[in-house]
């Protein structure tokens, strides 16, 4: 099997260790990747600081066709690369479709957004001491970004770090989760295709534990994280100078109130709560249900649990496929039998073979359990009844994450009192909280992290406002 090269500074390179990358669901060999060795990834990190006045300099025209190739490219290769997700992540390949389809919006709107993001100009006449006076305002890059990504989304929560620092003209230096290097040496290789400066991007596939030393580098100011909120606040903490986002994780609550639809409702959780077999920071985790239609709604949504086709990730059938490892599958294996221990009951699923944890349904669950309190990241839904709109509230408070909710509801009062009522980033009225759509802001609050994702809200984010005032205009 050929070895992949990595991206060093728009150019394939290969170092002497390699990381082989073997599927989930069946253990094969499904690619091996070079691995830089430090000497190599200081030239990546060097270059990426060498670029950065040429790559804050580059023609609007320049960075938005760049990522429109990328885009037009990634439609082209779509079903290859689906492929590709699916085999070293394990998701089912209807999902790794859905993946790729929204890779290919991630880099058109990018695309869209450079070419509107070019400043605002501010009279400032509006008192007599300014009389002549004009702003403008502009947004500079803070400079090269370290994109750390996680394994769950390998191309389009990377697309997510490296669309919006080209759109603002900063370098980018992308250090892929270990279980999942390939998407991303992928994308590097549609990247190299463009007209971008060398320099502009490197994707690196170093083993985490060689991470803190590019987190640490002067040279990389800015570092954009997805994944564990233990990892992530001691990147934050690690380099409390630098401008830090952090895309964290979260335990989502869906609330199925009294006036809800619930055969749709039942139907949207029992999908959402275990497509990426749960592995998604917005996947439905704890679902509360108004107690007057507890009754009607639990065997909706055991039916609809029940109906999930598991199995192998390659059919285009299955809808839950295995977790990244067999490791992940036995921690969430354990969090459901400390449940169960503590009282809990199990209306669906609760086994495991293998990387693969049936769809599980529990009821019963005392509020210290881990898989109310804590991200399970896997397969598993909650339910928690309650007696009002007030109560259900108050549970998806009750937290401390606070990164998406959903709530299934006809009445707009509530759906008004939700979106200000509910301490999270985003309010879902009507559908599930994993619903995203890829150019709207997304984040978190509490240990959900900080900073904001979404084309426009990230090329904010990657940038600092700059103003320059001119004298003595005829305005």
């Amino acid at each position: 099997m050929d070895v992949r090269p990595f991206w060093l500074a728009g150019s394939p390179a290969r170092g002497e260790a390699e990381l082989t990358v073997t599927n989930p669901h069946d253990g094969r060999v499904v690619g091996i990747a070079s691995v830089p060795d430090p000497d190599q990834a200081e030239q990546a990190v060097a270059a990426a600081h060498a670029v950065r006045k040429e790559a804050a300099a580059l023609p609007i025209h320049v960075r938005a066709e760049a990522l429109a190739h990328v885009s037009r490219r990634l439609s082209e290769r779509a079903e290859e690369i689906a492929r590709l997700i699916s085999a070293e992540n394990g998701k089912p390949i209807f999902w790794a479709r859905g993946e790729v389809g929204r890779a290919i919006s991630t880099f058109r709107f990018a695309a869209e957004e450079t070419r509107r993001f070019s400043g605002e100009v501010q009279r400032l006449d509006t008192e007599p001491a300014a009389a002549g006076r004009l702003a403008y305002v502009s947004r500079q890059p803070h400079g090269p970004v370290l994109a750390i990504t996680p394994f769950n989304f390998p191309l389009n929560l990377v697309a997510h770090k490296v669309a919006p620092a080209i759109a603002v003209g900063a370098p980018v230096v992308v250090k892929p989760a270990p279980a999942t290097p390939l998407s991303s040496l992928l994308l590097g290789e549609l990247l190299a295709e463009t007209d971008l400066p060398a320099g502009m991007f490197s994707v690196l596939p170093v083993p985490n534990d060689r991470a803190a030393a590019l987190v640490e580098d002067p040279r990389l100011p800015v570092v954009s994280f997805t994944g564990s909120g233990p990892v992530g606040y001691a990147i934050k903490e690690q380099v409390p100078q630098k401008h830090v986002t952090l895309e964290l994780g979260g335990n989502a609550a869906a609330v199925v109130l009294a006036d809800a639809d619930l055969d749709w409702a039942a139907g949207r959780i029992a999908l959402f709560s275990n497509y990426q077999a749960g592995q998604s920071c917005i996947a439905v985790q704890r679902v509360i249900v108004d107690e007057s239609v507890l009754d009607a709604f639990t065997p909706k949504l055991l039916a609809a649990v029940d109906a999930l086709v598991v199995g192998d990730p390659a059919d285009d059938k299955t809808q839950v496929g295995p977790l990244v490892s067999e490791q992940a599958a036995e921690r969430v294996e354990q969090w459901i039998a400390e449940a169960v221990e503590a009282g809990a009951r199990v209306l669906a699923g609760g086994d495991r073979d293998g990387a693969t944890v049936a769809p599980t349904v529990l009821a019963g669950v005392p509020a210290s359990a881990k898989v109310i309190c804590e991200e399970i990241f896997g397969p598993v839904l909650v339910i928690q009844p309650v007696a009002s709109a007030d109560e259900a509230f108050a549970a998806v408070n009750d937290s401390k994450y606070g990164l998406q909710a959903g709530v299934f509801t006809r009445d707009l009062g509530l759906a008004f009192r939700a979106g200000k009522e509910l301490e999270v980033g985003g309010v879902i009225i009507g559908d599930v909280p994993s619903y995203r759509a890829d150019q709207m802001p997304y984040g978190g609050i509490k240990e959900s992290g900080v900073g904001r994702e979404g084309l426009r809200s990230a090329m904010e984010d990657f940038t600092y406002e700059k103003v320059m005032v001119l004298t003595g205009l005829t305005l």
